[in-house]
């Protein structure tokens, strides 16, 4: 008998690209979502009923009735931000109770985690990551480090004591850091990580690994949610400023606790233009009018900080990249409707470097490169009510044609606004 599997769906630039939204709209085809590496320095934001909401770490998926949402075991949680959320979404009338399950392997994000995150970015100076300052690097180097506290040791009863012994151990790190500000009250958000530890209690803590391959074998349709994106993976991403977990596909298997051989379609979200919050490399930035137009007109500011993100066109080289690193089997396009009104479009096909053309994702993530660019005229037709690909401008449809031949796959969404409704399935 043929395996049943499980599809996935992901980021292919630096995040930000619209997952929440797509992993809204698949759903309705799945009963089961599960979230597969990050923690709350996600943000996965979607539109419905004339209304908005950011997600961090409770999966895409729990808006959906009869759909189960698992955190998994290669997420790392903040209790705090964890119940913030759950009450948020209580109160928009969401019973989560029995639509939320969590990995005893997960990881937790400790209040010395923060503190510790807190004090690595300020000792950076000008060299600073740019770090969400969530504790994020910290918990995933103690998990790595041997060092970690997890879901599971909570039904513990010297699961206190536990505590105590790794902030001691963080205090002692933290005593050989230059002096820095605390971004928040130790004391009161400590007193806050019990009372949410305590309230996580009333969801079910599963054996992740057990619970979604028996789904699967019972012929359960599972989606696997990645957060930030695949340029941002800690080994194949624009190494140092990237997240601190495996972000491409293959961090499902590892994330979730499911064989290779499980994986079915691959879903990699791109925006019809590129965005990236914090430092690093990022070859086709704008600091022109064109950069300034698709910041303002695309809202394109963090979900989870807030932050303005920096802009540049498409680039195709670091895109056919990500595919092939991902195994990609549908692209879905978002954003393309924020670039409605520009005369003109670019797509980055090459780089230029010293007296060489680069084709392919160079090591350092194209630091000193100069982008090749080619043009396309603008479609000037706002696509947002557009609802059937044969509705689309003739120079939108060339625009995708030319993805796809670059990449050699197919678009097989196109997204043209914030909401649920504005999307075309081809």
């Amino acid at each position: 008998m043929e395996q049943k599997k499980l599809d996935v769906v992901l980021g292919l630039q630096w995040g930000d690209e619209g997952k929440g939204k797509v992993v809204d709209v698949l759903t309705p085809n799945y009963k089961m979502v599960a979230r597969f590496q990050g923690g709350p320095n996600a943000g996965h934001s979607l539109v419905f009923d004339g209304d908005s909401f950011v997600l961090h770490t409770v999966p895409s998926g729990i808006f959906r009735e009869g759909t189960v949402n698992v955190i998994g075991n290669g997420v790392v949680i903040d209790p705090v931000i964890l119940l913030e959320e759950i009450s948020a979404i209580e109160k928009r009338g969401v019973d989560v109770s029995d639509k939320l399950v969590i990995s005893k392997r997960a990881h937790l994000i400790l209040p010395t985690h923060r503190a510790l995150d807190a004090a690595s970015e300020s000792a950076m100076g000008k060299a600073k990551i740019g770090s969400t300052l969530k504790g994020i690097g910290p918990a995933y180097a103690d998990k790595t480090g041997r060092n970690g506290l997890r879901v599971g040791d909570i039904l513990h009863d010297d699961f206190a004591a536990l505590y105590q012994a790794h902030k001691q151990r963080h205090q002692q790190l933290l005593q050989q850091y230059p002096p820095f500000q605390l971004p928040f009250d130790f004391d009161e958000y400590e007193k806050q990580w019990f009372q949410a530890v305590e309230q996580m209690k009333r969801f079910p803590f599963i054996d992740s690994e057990v619970y979604v391959n028996e789904a699967l074998d019972a012929g359960t349709p599972i989606l696997a949610e990645g957060a930030q994106g695949s340029l941002l993976d800690i080994d194949f991403g624009t190494y140092p400023y990237v997240t601190s977990s495996n972000t491409l596909s293959a961090g499902v298997c590892t994330g979730l606790g499911i064989a290779p051989s499980r994986v079915g379609k691959v879903y990699g979200i791109f925006k019809a233009y590129c965005t990236r919050v914090g430092s690093g490399p990022f070859p086709t930035e704008l600091f022109d009018e064109d950069g300034e137009k698709l910041r303002a007109i695309g809202h394109e500011y963090g979900a989870t900080t807030g932050r303005p993100r920096r802009t540049g066109w498409l680039d195709m080289v670091a895109l056919k990249y990500t595919v092939m690193m991902n195994g990609v089997t549908d692209l879905i396009m978002m954003k393309s409707d924020v670039m409605d009104t520009f005369d003109t479009v670019k797509v980055a096909v090459a780089y230029q470097e010293g007296d060489r053309r680069l084709e392919s994702f160079p090591y350092d993530g194209g630091k000193d490169v100069t982008p090749i660019y080619k043009e396309f005229p603008g479609w000037n037709t706002p696509l947002s009510g557009l609802r059937r690909y044969e509705e689309f401008p003739r120079e939108f449809k060339e625009y995708i044609a030319f993805i796809e031949a670059q990449t050699g796959c197919r678009i097989s969404i196109v997204s043209v606004g914030p909401d649920r409704d504005a999307t075309v399935v081809r």
